[in-house]
């Protein structure tokens, strides 16, 4: 799998999700936005108001000194507090529409934005009980994304077969006198090492590396 940069490749991947996850949030009842994720403190209302405030920070070129910090995460949500959960799901779609081009121009500094965006998608899957959180059509954009920003964040080297396409993914740095480590799942299992998501029921082999050598943020 190619991991040269494709400047159009996070605006697909927001796309691709937009349209698998925005009828599921149309149509879900308001004690679902209640909810908890796996992200710890964050209920789904949080999690989409996250993604929204981001992505629309990225349209409109946003950027401050603490921009992407935890502190500025918790003021964005504390701003939509009084949103209404329809308010929250209208910015985190139009942000999902517009924010592509501006990742193109940003020459991949901002790539990592979609692939963030893409696996809070599955924190809401996650939460409400649904088969592949972190899967469908998007995974396949979201595993080249993975893969040049893994290497940028000097993650050790790891070679990954992934079993349910066939493909091998070559993900982090060469370091010094250490073998590359080795991964055999399926890319779902994957993204869920990379992004410190749980792995109860998962089965995937790996040697040479440890789980919290591997991370994306």
């Amino acid at each position: 799998m190619a991991d040269e940069r494709d400047p159009e490749l996070p605006g697909l991947l927001l796309r691709t999700e937009r349209d698998a996850l925005l009828p599921l949030l149309r149509s879900a009842a308001a004690s679902d936005f209640a909810l908890r994720t796996a992200c710890p403190g964050w209920t789904v209302r949080h999690v989409l108001a996250h993604c929204g405030s981001v992505l629309n920070r990225v349209v409109e070129s946003r950027f401050g000194p603490d921009v992407f910090s935890p502190e500025c995460n918790d003021r964005d949500i504390a701003e939509r507090a009084d949103w209404t959960d329809a308010q929250v799901v209208d910015e985190l779609e139009r942000g999902m529409d517009e924010a592509g081009t501006a990742i193109a121009k940003a020459g991949g500094r901002l790539d990592a934005v979609a692939l963030g965006e893409w696996i809070h998608a599955g924190d809401v899957r996650e939460a409400w009980g649904l088969e592949g959180a972190y899967q469908g059509a998007g995974l396949t954009h979201a595993l080249r994304l993975l893969a040049p920003f893994a290497r940028r964040g000097k993650t050790p080297l790891l070679v990954a077969r992934l079993e349910d396409s066939g493909e091998e993914l070559t993900i982090g740095t060469e370091h010094e006198g250490r073998a590359p480590g080795r991964y055999r799942g399926d890319g779902a299992t994957l993204i869920r090492l990379y992004a410190g998501r749980p792995l109860v029921g998962t089965r995937y082999e790996l040697e040479g590396v440890k789980e919290g050598e591997l991370f994306v943020f």
